[in-house]
């Protein structure tokens, strides 16, 4: 990988913070050979696991045109993704939400936040946000790299309604890897 990753955890190092995330995330999205070496399928996402630092998760994944994630969070992760080519949109709630025993929540009034983020931009983000990232294009690839940690533990998904998010499915990593 070009040198862009950090070697796996070193044993007893600390976690990696958000802010350290952010900066992986930025250095890896500027690794031209890297980003074009993903493959790019016009039907679905692609991704390739890539080593983050301090044991961190990292992805690199391609959106065709069209394709998000739905609203999901990363449960106890946090993390951080880059924009390495193309926009994506980020939809996101600007507040914690419980980590269990819920099923559905009325969220209250101003809580959306919406982010367009180009070729270059990122952000990092904590424990239990809840977003979506969307290829709005109709034509264009997007490509992002995105690191978590600690690594994924689940992915918990949602359907939203107007006000009302609905817990809908709770991932394991065996679902996805």
């Amino acid at each position: 990988m070009s040198g862009t990753a950090f070697s796996a955890a070193d044993v007893g190092a600390p976690a990696p913070t958000a802010a350290e995330l952010l900066a992986f995330v930025r250095r890896t999205a500027e690794d031209t050979a890297l980003v074009a070496s993903l493959p790019l399928d016009p039907e679905g996402r692609t991704w390739l696991r890539l080593e983050g630092p301090g044991g961190s998760e990292a992805w690199l994944i391609a959106w065709p045109p069209g394709t998000g994630t739905g609203w999901h969070d990363h449960a106890e992760s946090t993390g951080a993704f880059t924009v390495a080519a193309g926009t994506l949109r980020e939809h996101s709630l600007a507040a914690r939400l419980p980590a269990d025993g819920w099923k559905t929540l009325e969220l209250s009034e101003d809580i959306d936040r919406t982010r367009r983020l180009a070729t270059g931009q990122g952000r990092a983000f904590g424990r239990h946000h809840v977003h979506e990232v969307l290829n709005e294009s109709e034509h264009e690839h997007a490509v992002s790299v995105h690191a978590y940690y600690p690594p994924l533990p689940q992915i918990r998904r949602f359907s939203r309604t107007g006000a009302v998010l609905r817990l809908e499915q709770t991932e394991r990593p065996e679902d996805w890897q």
